[in-house]
């Protein structure tokens, strides 16, 4: 039985008023979570990263006042099933969004967020037509994958995500959900030295990291996290961006951070010391100051 660990984030979470809905979407039940109030003056939409669902983005989430936000759970992850007869691709995850943005029948266009995949996800929705004010990425993915000082440890995922597909079901999926690996890979992207943040983030991956429909649509979504970028999408991006980057992200460097901002037409680089690709887990508070005062409405919550 695993052990509950508390979340040191729970008493803002728990004040935070939510809704839950689903949406049919180009053939995925998607499940998504509307916090805050009705008649907020802006409402962001927010997408979470690669093996996540929208738990992983409260804690920014819960930071924010006066403003709604609408986080669904990515196709084929969380609670929201797959999508049919589309490809699992960044074209196919950027279809999915504006479909579902137009979905919720807004009376205006909201702010679009996304956190690492999420970045490159809502990047290729923005440049493909999708109509929103601002754009806000949260350790955004500003590179290749495959090219670089991440194309070793990039191609030993590729190999791991590969055999959990093609080996027999059962074998395969315990292979993809096993939970050394999952604590081996919270291990690396935790960069607090709060031991009970820690342990906390790791009970939050071994609870929902495995949160996945399929191997096949997960394999998908892999590939379309590691053959995709933001980078790809920057010149089609017209709107005001927010980024905001880690000293010590192991998956995107400062440096491509700013090659990223000065690609962008209209973008803002804020890199936060100490801290790598976990932003939303370590620097909530810090993360929803700089999207406050980029987007120049709502608040911070009280400490």
């Amino acid at each position: 039985m695993q052990m509950v660990v508390e979340n040191p984030y729970a008493a803002r979470v728990a004040a935070t008023p939510v809704r839950e809905a689903s949406v049919a979407v180009l053939g995925s039940n998607t499940r998504y979570w509307d916090y805050g109030p009705l008649d907020a003056p802006l409402t962001i939409v927010a997408v979470h990263g690669f093996r996540g669902e929208h738990h992983g983005l409260e804690p920014i989430i819960a930071q924010l006042e006066g403003l709604r936000v609408i986080s669904p759970d990515l196709p084929g992850f969380g609670d929201s099933a797959p999508m049919r007869d589309i490809a699992h691709d960044i074209d196919g995850y950027a279809r999915w969004l504006a479909a579902f943005v137009d979905s919720l029948g807004l009376r205006s266009r909201p702010v679009i967020l996304g956190h690492s995949f999420g970045s490159i996800v809502t990047s290729a929705a923005v440049a493909g037509g999708l109509k929103t004010p601002q754009l806000v990425l949260i350790n955004p993915i500003a590179a290749p994958a495959l090219k670089g000082p991440k194309a070793l440890p990039t191609a030993l995922a590729v190999f791991y995500f590969t055999m959990g597909a093609r080996l027999p079901a059962k074998l395969g999926r315990g292979l993809l959900a096993n939970r050394a690996i999952t604590r081996g890979t919270s291990v690396g992207l935790a960069k607090t030295r709060d031991k009970a943040l820690r342990r906390w983030i790791h009970f939050q991956h071994d609870t929902y990291f495995s949160r996945f429909s399929d191997r096949d649509t997960l394999l998908e979504g892999f590939r379309a996290s590691t053959h995709n970028n933001v980078q790809q999408f920057a010149a089609k991006i017209t709107v005001p961006t927010l980024l905001i980057a880690a000293e010590l992200d192991p998956i995107t460097t400062v440096a491509d951070e700013e090659k990223l901002r000065d690609l962008l037409p209209d973008a803002e680089l804020h890199v936060l010391d100490g801290v790598g690709h976990l932003i939303h887990y370590e620097r909530p508070r810090e993360a929803a100051e700089l999207i406050v005062a980029f987007l120049g409405v709502g608040a911070v919550a009280a400490r």
